[in-house]
Parts: C-alpha cells; structure tokens; sequence
C-alpha cells in the first residue's frame, strides 16, 4: 500500500516542525451491497475507498490531514501541510520503521467482495420472500445485503509498521405491516466480522420472518401508558442503551476533556452491584471486532464496570497523553478522512446472578422491553432517551399485550444505579455507531436486565 521507505519519509517531513509524534493511516477499502425491495432489486453497489491520513502531534496539540493521492509525491505534500500547520521549520528527525506481523483471530473464509452477484441477491431473496410470506398484513418488505473488505496499513514515528484486514458481512431486513389506514414496522440485521460463511449459521429466511414478526406485533399493539416503572430489557440489541446512556461516557473523548458524567469516579461505584460491563474487540468473529484498532494499538478484553465498580476507560492515543493512562486498543474511525478517537467494539453488560423466569415474575407492573430501537445521549450530562421497538406490557409477573410508541427515558448515572437483576442470557447485536471520527460498526450486548424504577414515554 505504501512502502516502508516511503513512509519514512513521510513521517520524518511531517515531524520537521517539532512534532513529537507522527502516524499515517492509510487503507484500500472495498464495499459490495445489493438492495431489493419487493422482491425487485433496486440498487447494486460496488465502492472502492483509498487514500491516506496523517496526524502529528505535540504533547496533546494535533494536526490531521487527508488526501486520496497516495503517490510518494501525494503523501509527502500532505505531510508538508501537516508540519506547516505544527509550527515552524526545525531539523528534520530519522526514523526507522519495523514491520511487526499480528495474528489474525477473525478470519474470513467466503469474502463477500468476491462472491458473484446472482448468490447474493439469493441470499436476499430468500429473506424478502420469508418476509412477504410470513402474514397477509406484510405489505412491503425491503432489504439490503452488504460485504466490506478493508485493509489498512499503520506506520508511525515509534517505529511501528503494521497491516491488517477486516472483512465484515450483514443482512438488513425491514417489513411494514398495514390494516386499516395504518403501517408498523419491524426489522432484523445481524451481521458479523466474517465473509458469506455467515449463512452457514443465520438463516436469511429466520431473519426475514423476525422482521416481519414485529411488524405484525406492532400493528396490533395498543399505546403504551406514560410514567415511572420498573421496566425488564431484553437481551442482545437491548444493550444499545448501556451503550449510549453509559459507555459513550466512558470513552476518553469525553472523560479526558471533562466532559463526561463519569471523569474522575475510577474506583468509585457507579452502577448496581450485580453489574460487570466490558468492551472487548478480541471476541473472534465479532461484528465490532479488530486485530488491531485504527493506531496500530491491539485491542483488548476491557472491564469497564466490575460489580459496580468503574474500573477502566476506553482510551486512544490522545486520550492517553490528556489522561496519563495506557491506551486500550480503542483508537478508531471510520474512514483515512477521519482522525481516531477512542470508541467502542464490542460492549455489553455480562451475565449475572439471576434467573431470567425470576426477573418478570418479580415485577407486578411494568414494561418488557423486547426489542429496543435508537436514541440520542449527552455524555456530559447522561441524559438520554430510546425508543422501544417492540414492548409488552406487565401485570403480576407475567408478560401480557404488546404496547408501541414507548420510550425510556432518564440519565445514565441513575439507570447503572437502578439495574437491580441481572439474568443469564446474554446475546449480542450488530449497530453502526456514529460519532467524531465517523460511523463504526459496534457490537451492543447483554443478558436480560430489571431496571427498577425509570421514566417509560407514551400517551
């Protein structure tokens, strides 16, 4: 992608002005998608992405700059306005660069890339038309099947020389149901840090009747009832509101600048003592996992909250300088356009103590949060709020009618507090995380969880 002499030079004329630190990112990316609504294919892609970034920085002042033209005369030119904007000319350093080799504990044995597509657009078909069958009431059914192959390559001052390569594959199904004048809809996305494989164990059609399975619940659901209950989150994408109402304030971005509800609260406790939190992008094959993250950094299994207690940040390179502590692996970003910052993999809120029977039959009224939908969240406060995509209501320990158009809403501070049962079902989903150096896919997780009191919008 860019040979070893050459980013040499690129790192030594970036660092000419004083920089005490220099990285290029550079990456070859490929994206093949196919889209089809109504058992018609609307759309095919086929993206190429290349180019490079350059970053240096002086003690925790940093300059970026992009550009797409990764010829030696293209990276030297970016590096020359990277060490124009540091400061001004000084004795240009020697460094020397070392390839250092990693494993790789995600393979990918089909690359979707590569694979014909007539045999993609099978595998969509077969979940649309799972879809459309599943009911009557399932009036348009949509659906999008993506493969991306990215590879990267990390040089820096330090010495460090590096590649990886990341192939993620996902299946998007989204139903509507219609009665009445009136639609609902449900959808299904898993995906995962692999190739075409996937289908080995995710049936497409099982995705498409999931989507249209909520869908049809949706459009029989009367209102949900507002106000203050105690409320059971169901497993795997049900995680997005630790995500977003917690883990967002654990990311250096935020808790280096003070700008986070949890800086300076290590050691204290901060959640509900049945609760263990991690963010770990070790976890092979995982939608949000990395051999390495986007600073040549390894990732790592990171206990975030242990038995309440905060334990550990999610911290890049600049977090490390701002915070005085070691980086976790947790430098990313979506594209060489984007300088890293620290973010999330794969986080969830481990198992715990109780039985999952004993968690509904414990709450004479409330919400179950079956399914879980987007939100927004103010790490600096905490203050957040989620729609609910599917909810049932419940009355003496037993999950009763579906209820839509519920939301939660609350801070993150009070909701780890108020986590007071923690079941034995902990599953995964896929999410694309947005945030200052871009989109990134991300893995929520978690078991069955009671939140004992919290605010549930409705009518």
């Amino acid at each position: 992608m860019i040979a070893k002499k050459i980013a040499q030079d690129v790192i030594c004329e970036a660092m000419s002005t004083g920089a005490d630190f220099v990285e290029i990112f550079a990456e070859v990316t490929r994206q093949k998608s196919i889209y089809m609504i109504d058992g018609k294919i609307e759309r095919a892609g086929d993206h190429t992405r290349a180019g490079a970034g350059i970053r240096a920085f002086l003690g925790t002042r940093t300059v970026f700059a992009s550009t797409s033209d990764m010829t030696r005369e293209g990276l030297m030119k970016c590096a020359r306005s990277v060490a124009a904007a540091m400061g001004e000319a000084k004795n240009r350093p020697e460094v020397v660069l070392k390839e250092r080799m990693g494993a790789n504990i995600h393979p990918a044995r089909i690359l979707p890339t590569s694979v014909e597509a007539k045999e993609r657009a099978d595998i969509l078909r077969a979940c649309c038309t799972a879809a459309k069958e599943y009911d009557p009431v399932i009036s348009q059914v949509s659906g999008t099947v993506m493969g991306v192959d990215r590879c990267i390559l990390i040089a820096n001052s330090e010495g460090l020389y590096t590649t990886d390569r990341h192939v993620r594959t996902r299946l998007i199904a989204n139903a509507v149901a219609s009665a009445n004048g009136e639609n609902q809809s449900g959808g299904c996305s898993p995906g995962a840090g692999m190739g075409l494989e996937l289908f080995d164990t995710v049936s497409p059609a099982e995705v498409g009747r999931e989507a249209a399975r909520q869908a049809k619940v949706n459009l029989t659901a009367a209102y949900c009832p507002a106000g203050t209950m105690t409320v059971a989150i169901e497993n795997g994408f049900g995680g997005v509101i630790f995500h977003e109402a917690c883990g967002h304030s654990l990311e250096a971005a935020a808790v280096g600048i003070g700008a986070s509800q949890m800086a300076g609260k290590l050691g204290q406790k901060i959640a509900g003592s049945k609760v263990t939190a991690i963010d770990d992008g070790t976890i092979p094959n995982a939608w949000g996992s990395c051999n390495i993250d986007d600073e040549g950094t390894p990732t790592q299994r990171n206990v975030l909250i242990e038995n309440g207690v905060l334990k550990n940040y999610m911290i890049d390179r600049l977090g490390s300088r701002r915070m005085g502590m070691p980086m976790t692996g947790s430098g990313r970003r979506e594209d060489y356009t984007f300088a890293a910052t620290s973010r999330m993999t794969n986080t969830f809120i481990d198992n715990g103590p109780d039985k999952n029977e004993d968690i509904i039959a414990s709450i004479e009224n409330g919400l179950y949060c079956k399914k879980m939908g987007g939100g927004s969240v103010n790490p600096l406060t905490g203050a957040f709020n989620f729609a609910v995509t599917e909810g049932y209501l419940i009355k003496n320990g037993k999950i009763c009618e579906p209820v839509r158009g519920a939301s939660l809403i609350g801070t993150g501070s009070e909701i780890l507090q108020n986590i007071d049962m923690v079941g034995q079902n902990l599953a995964r989903g896929q999410g694309v995380c947005g945030a200052s150096s871009g989109s990134v896919p991300t893995d929520v997780g978690q078991p069955l969880i009671r939140v004992s009191t919290i605010t549930v919008g409705g009518r």
